[in-house]
């Protein structure tokens, strides 16, 4: 069936979900208030008009609400979700209602269903856009700033070009409300051997100022901001280390000793930078990024470097370029040491893993996030393609779970929701002290009271130095 588009910028995809429509635009005059509109083949006036009807929506959604304007429209075949990420600059997205085909009297039926999609969800999801946009662009204003209209035109155009593509609609879900951070869980000693390298680093590279270190794709320590942290966090475990995939080296145990004399092979090397550093025509070039850009607003190079399983990303203050002289020296001074330490994270990682023994497939799967340090950890996702995460429940539930959410952000005191799904399975969600966790229990038989002890004792085996209320 041919994709049907509407309003506001627009990116066709195959498959039942798609963002039909995607734009930015500040408060001006008709065609001159798109400053982005995907796809741009669409028809100038059509542009206008569905331009004009978001405009409307807001303005009229203001008379019942004025300080919180409508942040999502629903239709018989869309929603559409607003956003305004700086003063008059608003962001759209149309999102396309799931469809089922049904037959009547011999001829296909399309059905569209439109309670499928959480607002909640791709409002995020819209949200994370502008966040990423700003990591790497610096805000809107920045760019009217460096050359007016015709700059911000076209660094909207060269990221969302490239970054809608990446967008996976039809797995999204209650992570991309939480954006969290998945930490690696260390013992003291190794996280202050992680600590003493990232302080020699930093004093032996005077010119970092901020540090971020990372195991198996979950953080360990970092120097940034949170919010910084988890736009960044997101754009390294989806986009720059999946590109980078290698197998992982075998003896890694064992690696050769950078403390040995004489014998300075590592394993180290850049994901960001020069790709061979012995060229000396080699590009110097990094990303830029923009963080604190509430505050201080500071624009950075971002070096990620990775031995193994570890990676370092090192900013440095944009005014400095990065020399080739430079990049050599840090990767004399950094690769035999990340060598070493990737090492002992993995040997002592493996040990623990011993101690506590294999572990059984549970009952129950589950979702916590913590809203002070942004920690996430999820047993319901499994990472299918190297930037997909795909939960391994049945979609309905995974809905009961953004509803429960939904309940949870418009209460203020904690609160716990309990529901058997129509498949037989119980979905658990507590609310206590800025934690959430979610629970889906697989006990067809079970009543509310054995449900409520089985919930006790996940939460005193996985969470047993966290307060949950009862």
């Amino acid at each position: 069936m041919e994709d049907l588009l509407v309003p506001v910028g627009v990116l066709v995809t195959q498959g039942p979900l798609d963002i039909t429509q995607m734009c930015v635009r500040p408060a001006a005059q008709e065609e001159k208030k798109i400053l982005f509109y995907h796809p741009n083949e669409v028809e100038k006036n059509e542009k206008i008009r569905n331009v004009g009807l978001c405009e409307a929506i807001v303005q009229f959604t203001r008379t019942f609400s004025p300080t919180k304007p409508a942040k999502s429209l629903h239709t018989q075949k869309n929603r559409q979700f607003f956003h305004e990420p700086e003063e008059n600059f608003w962001m759209v997205m149309v999102v396309r209602n799931p469809i089922i085909e049904k037959h009547k009297d011999g001829k296909p039926v399309y059905e569209y269903q439109e309670d499928e999609l959480l607002d909640k969800v791709y409002s995020s999801v819209l949200q994370q856009c502008y966040s990423m946009y700003k990591l790497f662009n610096g805000t809107f204003l920045k760019a009217m700033g460096d050359g007016g209209v015709k700059v911000l035109k076209e660094r909207l155009e060269k990221f969302f070009h490239r970054y809608l593509q990446t967008l996976h609609l039809q797995s999204c879900d209650l992570l991309d409300v939480f954006c969290g951070i998945s930490f690696f869980p260390l013992d003291k000693m190794t996280y202050l051997k992680i600590q003493s390298f990232i302080n020699r680093m930093e004093e032996s590279l005077n010119i970092v100022k901020y540090t971020a270190f990372l195991y198996n794709d979950q953080l360990i320590w970092s120097g940034l901001e949170q919010d910084d942290m988890r736009i960044l966090y997101k754009y390294l475990t989806t986009s720059l280390f999946p590109r980078h995939m290698e197998p992982e080296l075998a003896g890694r145990d064992s690696p050769i000793r950078a403390e040995m004399p004489g014998n300075l092979q590592h394993y180290g090397r850049f994901l960001t930078g020069p790709l061979n550093l012995n060229d000396p025509e080699a590009k110097c070039r990094f990303p830029k990024i923009f963080v604190n850009t509430d505050d201080t607003y500071e624009e950075l190079h971002l070096i990620v470097y990775k031995a193994m399983s570890a990676a370092v990303c090192f900013m440095i203050d944009a005014s400095i370029p990065p020399t080739l002289e430079f990049c050599r020296k840090l990767d004399s001074i950094v690769g035999p040491q990340l060598t070493v330490l990737a090492s002992d994270i993995c040997e002592q990682y493996n040990i623990n893993k011993r101690i506590s023994g294999a572990e059984k497939e549970p009952q129950f799967k589950f979702i916590y996030f913590n809203h002070m340090n942004l920690a996430e950890k999820s047993t319901i996702h499994m990472r299918k393609t190297p930037s997909v995460s795909l939960a391994s429940v049945h979609p309905d539930l995974m809905k009961i779970l953004g509803d429960i959410n939904s309940d949870f952000s418009r209460a203020d005191e904690d609160e716990e929701i309990i529901v058997k799904a129509m498949s037989d399975y119980w979905v658990v969600g507590k609310k206590s002290d800025q934690r959430e966790l979610y629970v889906i229990l697989n006990q067809k038989n079970a009543n509310l009271i054995e449900v409520n002890e089985e919930v006790k004792k996940l939460c005193a085996t996985q969470f047993n130095n966290i307060f949950f209320l009862d």
